[in-house]
């Protein structure tokens, strides 16, 4: 044990987090995200039992967010047409919110295909087992 770590946090999950350089990223996968296909290229983690706010809440304690772009935290979008309500959206503005000063505008959204895109070329994905529909979040690492 460590003081300070939130226990959440692996010793696997903090290599990969201390092994990430400014601009890396990360992916927080929805249990029905395809963490395995996307994750080819990548680290993947898996984390079943586990929702994604306690883990990104987690994660924030020790990971900086880039400060040199404008939006570090992306949110998969709902596709146009579906009608899935997201308030875990609400719960990530909290979070983000209680570790970064600028709060949900750090917060961005990308088009569901393009999220697929761009978590291909992740350093890591964290595969959870979130129930909450488009529950994907992705943080791009800062500096200390």
């Amino acid at each position: 044990m460590l003081k300070g770590i939130p226990p959440i946090l692996s010793p696997e999950l903090l290599k990969v987090l201390c092994e990430m350089g400014h601009s890396d990223r990360i992916v927080i996968g929805d249990g029905n995200f395809p963490a395995e296909t996307m994750g080819k290229n990548a680290i993947v983690i898996r984390c079943d039992g586990h929702g994604v706010p306690e883990l990104l809440d987690a994660i924030l304690q020790v990971f900086p967010l880039d400060t040199y772009v404008e939006k570090p935290v992306s949110l998969m979008q709902v596709m146009p047409g579906d009608t899935v309500e997201t308030p875990i959206w609400d719960t990530y503005k909290e979070i983000v919110a209680k570790h970064d000063a600028r709060g949900s505008e750090a917060i961005g959204e990308i088009e569901r295909f393009a999220f697929y895109d761009e978590a291909k070329t992740a350093y890591a994905i964290i595969a959870t087992g979130e129930t909450a529909l488009y529950a994907n979040i992705m943080l791009q690492k800062g500096v200390v």
